[in-house]
Parts: structure tokens; sequence; C-alpha cells
């Protein structure tokens, strides 16, 4: 059974500011929890979800038509948020919601090798039709590359003693299951580290998977379409796990809210140099004591909320 603990259900969908007749976007279907709240509060409204996930979508779609049938589900990654719309016939939104939390089945249903828990062949694709899965990352990319995605993606400051066993290991015989990497990834870390709380192997799978999934490059390109979907009074709200995401975020919505450096002296600021949007929130919101005690997955979560307040130029 695909199910989700949605992160920051009550406070994202109320940060959206939803109308009953208006149009809602939720790039990251997952299971439907967010999408559910958002379909339950449309009466003539549509709301638009995609995913790329096949199991995900089965299951959302079996949860969001029980509650109403003004939805409908678009296969392919979010970074294809404003051609998919256009080929729907949408051109502006009133909100758009990002989750961008790898979903509970994804990690718990140790097939699909996402989790350093179960053992299973390295892959960690979200799109499973994709060609570049973790296998290929492991086994191919040269030393220097493996050392850029553990430092860059996990923080991992042992990424030189684990690029370099990873290369060891492999030219013995391929790394090809989740087991196998964790024993390397073991194997070059001191005793102190593989003491502590948390799992030993927890920041490489990280990495590997933000590599997998171009996460941070689909992530910028969607959320920079999305700003340009905004209808006026519509609302962006983006749920971060990493902090490489929460950053592409934040200076986002700063860039786009913030009055440029202007000359000394100029006594008005000029229309077209107006910020368009602004920020909802000005420190991310992020779980209460109940939540992060109901959920784990909470504890990194953090929430941004952005809304448009003038058209383009």
């Amino acid at each position: 059974m695909f199910q989700h603990v949605s992160v920051l259900l009550e406070e994202s969908i109320n940060g959206l500011n939803i109308k009953s007749d208006g149009i809602y976007v939720d790039c990251t279907l997952g299971a439907g929890g967010h999408s559910s709240e958002i379909l339950k509060r449309l009466t003539t409204g549509h709301l638009y979800c995609f995913d790329q996930d096949e199991e995900a979508i089965e299951a959302a779609y079996v949860r969001l038509n029980a509650i109403s049938d003004h939805f409908t589900i678009i296969h392919t990654n979010f970074k294809n948020i404003k051609n998919a719309l256009y080929q729907q016939g949408i051109e502006h939104v009133d909100g758009i919601l990002f989750d961008l939390g790898v979903s509970s089945p994804q990690l718990d249903e140790g097939y699909r090798g996402f989790s350093y828990n179960y053992d299973a062949m390295l892959d960690m694709r979200m799109d499973t039709s994709q060609d570049l899965t973790a296998y290929d990352i492991v086994n191919t990319y040269s030393y220097e590359q493996l050392v850029k995605i553990l430092y860059q993606y996990g923080d991992e400051k042992y990424a030189k003693n684990i690029a370099r066993n990873i290369e060891r290991q492999r030219n013995i015989k391929p790394i090809e299951t989740t087991f196998e990497l964790v024993e390397v990834i073991k194997q070059s870390l001191p005793s102190s580290v593989k003491r502590k709380t948390g799992h030993p192997a927890k920041k490489t799978f990280q990495a590997i998977r933000i590599a997998v999934n171009d996460e941070l490059n689909v992530f910028k390109q969607a959320l920079d379409d999305s700003l340009d979907l905004l209808n006026i009074d519509g609302r962006i709200a983006v749920i971060t796990f990493h902090s490489l995401e929460d950053k592409i975020c934040k200076y986002t919505f700063n860039e786009v809210s913030t009055i440029p450096s202007l000359p000394k002296g100029m006594p008005v600021v000029p229309d077209n140099l107006k910020p368009k949007f602004k920020k909802i929130t000005k420190k991310p919101i992020v779980a209460s004591d109940e939540e992060l005690n109901t959920n784990h997955r909470a504890h990194s979560a953090k929430l941004r909320i952005i809304e448009r307040i003038e058209k383009d130029e």
C-alpha cells in the first residue's frame, strides 16, 4: 500500500490561501496527502498534479477520486510544469505546491534502492523510465566526480575516503546492491563516526539520489517557471528537506521580492523596478513539536511561501 504522512500539511495548505474556484498545482503528488486537502477546498476550481512515479499515481488517483473529479494527474517530472499545463490549456494558476521530500514508500519499499536499510539493486530513480541509475554513478563515475557529488550534495566529510574505496572495490567487482555500497561506506569511516547516532550511509545515499535525479537543477527550473505561471494574489508554497534546496528557494524568493540597488538620490522607484512578489514567510516555517513527535521525517522540513502582487510588464 502506497502510504505517506505529509509534512507541514496544515501550514502549507493554509499558506496557499485557496479559493474555491481557483486553479492549483501540486508538483509532488506522491500519495496525495497535500492534493487531497487542496481538492477538498475546491468547488468549481481544478487541481493539476504532477508525479513521475506510476505506483504513486495509481494510489493517489483512487484517493483523490473519492473526493472529487476536479483534478488531473500529469505523469511527468515537474520540470515540465509550464509546457504540460499549456497543453492542458492553462497559462496561469492561483497556487503551486512543492513538497521536495522523498515519499515514504520510495524509502520503505526496499526494491527501489533508495534506502540503506534494505538490500536491493542500486537504482534510486524516481522516474523508472530514465536511463541513469545509482549503479551507473557508483560504478562508472570518476573518483573526482564521486568526491564532488558526496561533498556538494551530501556534505560528507569523508567523501575522499568513500570515493577511493568505491573505486578500489569496483575494480574487483561491480558494486551492485545497496548493502554492498553500505559496507564500502562503513569501511571508509573512522570508528568514532560509525558509533554516532544516525546511519553512516545516510549522507552518501542522499547525495547519490540527488545526482541520479538531478534534483537541484530540476527544482530551480521548475521554481522559475512557477513564478511566471502565478496570477496576482497567487501563491507558491515550497517544503524543502535539504539545505541546498532551501538555499535555492530562499535566494529565488529574495531575488523576485526585493527592490534592486538604485542610484543615490532617486526619489521614486520606477514601476518597472518594483518587485512583482512579496514573501509571506519572512523566515521558514518548521514543524511543531507535536508533528516532530509523530513524524520523524519532519525534522529537517522548512516551508517558504511567496505571493505575486503585480503583473509582469
